[in-house]
């Protein structure tokens, strides 16, 4: 998937893939994708329960052995 920006998490544990990224993502346009790279499994779940939280949209997962990359889209500011 094409993202906009990438965050890299990796060796970061909850929450902090999480609060990295509420950071991040205010940096970004309305519209924009944000790719987060982490090692941490709870990101699969973590992700999408905060999207739902902020309004923000979980695009999905993928996978490359310990590497995890999520994509989130910025909906509003």
């Amino acid at each position: 998937m094409k993202a906009d920006q990438s965050l890299d998490c990796m060796g970061l544990y909850c929450p902090m893939p999480i609060v990295r990224t509420a950071e991040r993502i205010k940096k970004l346009k309305v519209g924009e994708v944000l790719e987060v790279l982490s090692d941490d499994q709870g990101i699969k779940q973590d992700m999408p329960a905060w999207c739902e939280s902020t309004g923000n949209e979980y695009l999905g997962e993928e996978e490359n052995g310990a590497e995890i990359k999520v994509y989130v889209r910025k909906t509003q500011d």
